[in-house]
């Protein structure tokens, strides 16, 4: 059964999407941990605090950043995954028509 191009772009955009949020999991699972594994070693509470500041500072603008990103791609996502779906396609075509073979053989 063939999907259609919208089909097929919601699908890479779910994965991108699903991608996108688990890095955003383990970045803040890492961040926490880090900071967790490091407090015990610090005496001094002001340092602790400049530490914490600065992990939340990277968990709130990487966060941001990841859902803008998400957002534009929801926005724009014919025009950013079209071009791959037509390139993939263009690919599968030289690959059964033989033709990429022999321009790889040359």
């Amino acid at each position: 059964m063939s999907r259609t191009t919208s089909e097929r772009i919601d699908t890479l955009f779910r994965i991108d999407k699903i991608c996108a949020i688990g890095f955003v999991v383990v970045l803040w699972a890492s961040v926490i941990y880090v900071f967790v594994s490091v407090s015990p070693f610090v005496d001094d509470m002001n340092v602790k605090i400049a530490i914490g500041a600065a992990g939340a500072a990277v968990l709130i603008f990487n966060t941001a950043s990841i859902f803008a990103m998400l957002r534009h791609y929801a926005d724009d996502k014919e025009d950013i995954y079209g071009i791959d779906i037509r390139h993939k396609d263009a690919l599968v075509a030289l690959k059964k028509s033989g033709r990429l073979d022999r321009q790889l053989a040359e």
